[in-house]
Parts: structure tokens; sequence; C-alpha cells
């Protein structure tokens, strides 16, 4: 077995350098052709049923938005009631035929099926599901004072889309629908002062990624990565060493100085992304360039997390 391991990492290095250098003008010409198509002829979502977690505010409530101008049925999911009927009134406004509002907690698993359950009751079928519900958590991991708060961050940022997703796949597989999920930037970004929230991002590519092969043809996914949007979370909002969800004055002045997307912007990307049919995006594009460094030259991007997090150390 030994010989076998010293014989694998000796041969396939190579043989994988030279396949990628011989597929790449091929794959590229592909991939770029196959973008125009799909751009070309996108998904016509007028009459189909979207539902949206965390549709109370941020790229969730504009997402609700775009879905709205695009004709689409909406059940727009929440915990706040009353901000959840502003959205389902503005959405009315703009073109959705008929909004279904669901104040639901996505972190707990009967409530995930009760509103999946409400929504076929409502409208008889389930198109897109949308799995954006999710919390900030900004806290050096060794100054944590209660541990069972990573669990809340786990139950919001991961099951709180896993739930939905496995009571609404056997809907999705009759519509041959799709799922979007969002996993931020955070799921591959150094995340100093937010470990526990950029594992929980990470959790969800990595499990969609594998669901995507499950499903095959019958339900498409996209993995949606967004940078920092104007929204509660830029504004400061998150989940306190305590447990509880508060604005914190140190994480609001992290956020000073990063260039925000708007919600608008990011939910029109999202949306035109997901009707092209794209596994992936993401918005601002331009965070793609931490992921090439991230994945080439890691030294680079740690050491410059490193100086960013020591000279704030310093000032505060």
């Amino acid at each position: 077995m030994k010989q076998i391991h010293m014989l694998l990492n000796l041969v396939l290095p190579p043989i994988t350098v030279l396949a990628i250098c011989l597929m790449l003008p091929f794959l590229s010409i592909f991939k770029f052709t196959n973008f125009i198509l799909r751009s070309l002829f996108p998904e016509n979502i007028k009459g189909k049923v979207v539902v949206i977690t965390g549709a109370s505010s941020g790229i969730g409530e504009h997402l609700a938005y775009e879905y709205a101008k695009k004709g689409a049925h909406l059940a727009l999911i929440a915990r706040r009631k009353e901000s959840l009927g502003q959205v389902a009134a503005k959405a009315g406004q703009l073109g959705s035929p008929d909004v279904l509002v669901i104040p639901a907690d996505v972190s707990k698993v009967d409530q995930c099926k009760q509103f999946i359950d409400e929504v076929i009751n409502h409208f008889g079928q389930l198109d897109h599901l949308v799995c954006n519900a999710g919390m900030a958590f900004h806290c050096a991991f060794e100054d944590a004072t209660n541990l069972t708060t990573f669990e809340q961050v786990m139950d919001i940022n991961f099951w709180g889309s896993i739930y939905p997703t496995y009571f609404a796949i056997p809907h999705l597989k009759r519509s041959r629908g799709k799922i979007v999920v969002n996993a931020s930037v955070a799921a591959w970004m150094i995340n100093v002062k937010a470990s526990v929230y950029g594992a929980s991002k990470a959790a969800l590519i990595n499990f969609y990624d594998s669901l995507r092969v499950e499903l095959a043809s019958e339900v498409s996914i996209t993995i949606i990565s967004p940078g920092l949007v104007e929204s509660e979370i830029s504004q400061g909002k998150t989940l306190t060493k305590q447990g509880a969800i508060d604005v914190d004055p140190e994480f609001r002045k992290t956020m000073e100085g990063i260039p925000a997307d708007s919600p608008e912007d990011c939910a029109k990307a999202v949306v035109a992304a997901v009707c092209r049919g794209d596994k992936y995006i993401t918005e601002p594009w331009w965070y793609n360039s931490f992921y090439l460094l991230k994945i080439l030259c890691p030294e680079v991007i740690e050491w410059g997390f490193r100086s960013s997090n020591s000279n704030k150390s310093k000032t505060s």
C-alpha cells in the first residue's frame, strides 16, 4: 500500500497539470459558449412559486422584489411578521400576483416542514427554494463566554438551510426546480473574529456541492457568495457573546472602510444568475481575486489579515 501511495504522489500531480493544460482551451470555449446561450435563453419564472427565507430585510427582501418584477408567486419566510408584511405589500406592487407571508424560525425543523407544507397547500407547487436566512457572529474564538452560542450560529446558518431543503426536495423534483443558497464569501475567506460564522457558511458549500451530484439533473443548485452588502449586518447587527442579537460597536467599526454592495444590485445579479442556471455566483465579482490569491498564495492572504488585525488591536 505504501508503494502505491508513493507512485501516485510521483505520477498523479504531473498528469493532472498536463490534463488541465490540454483541456483548458476547450473548456474555456465551452464555458463561454454555454454562458452566452444561457444568457440569451434564461428561465422564465413568471407564474412560478418561489420560497425565500430571511425575506424580512437585506438581500432576502430585495430578492423578493426581483422575483416579483418577473411575475413570480412568493412565499416569504422570516421571524418578523410585521417586516414580512411590508415586504409582501411592496412585492405585490412590483408585480407578484400572490404573496404568502409565513412567520417561522428556520432553525426549528418542525416549523420548516410546516411552512413547506403550507406553500404546497396554498400554491400546489414549488419551483425555487431560496435559502437566505442567516446571522452574523463577531467574536474571537477564545473570547466566547458561552459555547452554546456557537450552536445558535450553526442552527440558523447551516441547519436553517438544510431543514427546508429536505422537505422541499420532493416538490422541487416534480417541478425540476432550483435551490438557491446564500453561502457568503466568508465560506472561503479568512474570518478574523468570525471563525464559527465562516465555518457555518463553508459547511453550506460542501453540503450543496455534494447534494448537486446526488440530485443530478432533477434539481439544479446555485450557490451564491455575496461580499459585504448594505444590510443590518453591515450596520453591526450580530449575535453577541452572550447569545443575544444586538448592534456590536466593535463589529460595526470592523465593517467601516469595506466597500459594501447595494442589496438591490446584489439581488439583481443573483436572480439573473439563477435564471441563467449558474452553479456559482460571487457578487461583487471582484471578490474572486481574493479566492485566486487564497488558492495560489495563501501566505499573502494570511499575512494581510494578520497585519490588519494587529493594527486594529493597537488602535482599539
